[in-house]
């Protein structure tokens, strides 16, 4: 896959079927999109290409609104590639870009500048200065034009939409599982082995402290999880600890502390990509240090138990 990361690089061809969008967390929803663009890519000759937007609009446009992101560039990038895109285009989106109106970008970006022959959207798909262009405002355009568009229908769940909030919402709420079937695979993140205070390893329970490569990055509600990691080319099952470490402290700051099954090593430093499978329970305060590690042998036992039923946790991997 091409990877074009301005505007100004990208080769003009007008043999593609595009979509444009934010794409966030690249859920059931965007791999219908997707699929029917490789579909119609593979019969018509054309080149697949999907345009999307960094920063976030959203984060450019409510800075002050808390927003996290599902997917970092980066892991849409590797997903994108997994769902056989051709051409992954991102635009800066600035003040210049915002301003626009549909039919501007539509025209003056999309059509002159990368070029199409089809475009295909969701059935929410919403762009341009004060969210003024939608799904008739393509067809339109592309009627005008002689090209065609695709209006692609939403997926259900649970007599609800996919969409990147809901998803948002499941994770706040500790509901990886949910997340997962509305995703098509388990939620991760990437993060690195920071020196931490080596309690776990006093426990005998060794933890990796994992610091989230990015801030924006959406972390699951506190508690403790079963999770798959991945580094140096290897696979290892472990339980995770989010949350802020109440039997020893009362600080709110958040640690993420994972210990490997059947693992010995010092791996500060690494980085690691954690796949997050179920949640076990809430994240709580205990009477003492040996009521905690009565609960960790439980929660390791449980975790295992889980685990031994994924096949597969990351999509890349």
């Amino acid at each position: 896959m091409q990877i074009v990361r301005d505007l100004a690089s990208v080769t003009y061809n007008k043999n593609r079927i595009i979509t444009v969008g934010t794409f966030d967390g690249v859920h059931l929803g965007h791999k219908e999109i997707f699929r029917v663009m490789r579909e119609r890519a593979k019969e018509i000759g054309a080149e697949f290409t999907v345009v999307s937007f960094e920063p976030h609009p959203r984060l450019f446009l409510q800075p002050d609104a808390g927003i996290k992101l599902l997917t970092t560039l980066d892991e849409k990038a590797v997903l994108l590639e997994s769902l056989g895109v051709d051409t992954f285009i991102v635009l800066t989106f600035d003040t210049k870009l915002s301003q626009n109106s549909s039919e501007t970008f539509l025209k003056e970006y999309l059509l002159d500048k990368i070029g199409f022959s089809e475009i295909a959207v969701g059935y929410d798909h919403r762009f341009g200065k004060g969210r003024d262009g939608d799904g008739e405002t393509i067809r339109k355009f592309a009627q005008f034009h002689g090209l065609v568009a695709h209006t692609i229908d939403a997926v259900e769940y649970h007599c609800t939409y996919v969409s990147s909030s809901l998803i948002r919402t499941s994770l706040i709420n500790g509901g990886v599982k949910t997340a997962a079937e509305l995703l098509g695979r388990y939620y991760s993140f990437s993060g690195t082995v920071v020196q931490g205070l080596q309690r776990g390893r006093q426990l005998g329970f060794p933890t990796a402290n994992v610091a989230p490569m990015d801030d924006l990055k959406q972390m699951p509600q506190n508690g403790v999880y079963a999770v798959c990691v991945a580094f140096d080319g290897k696979l290892f099952h472990g339980v995770m600890n989010s949350g802020t470490r109440p039997t020893f402290d009362d600080k709110t700051e958040v640690f993420h502390e994972i210990h490997l099954f059947e693992f010995e090593g010092d791996i500060y430093g690494k980085e690691l990509q954690v796949a997050v499978i179920e949640k076990i329970r809430d994240e709580k305060k205990f009477g003492g240090v040996n009521e905690l590690v009565s609960q960790i042998k439980v929660d390791a036992g449980t975790a295992k138990s889980i685990l031994r039923k994924i096949q597969k946790p990351f999509v890349y991997f």
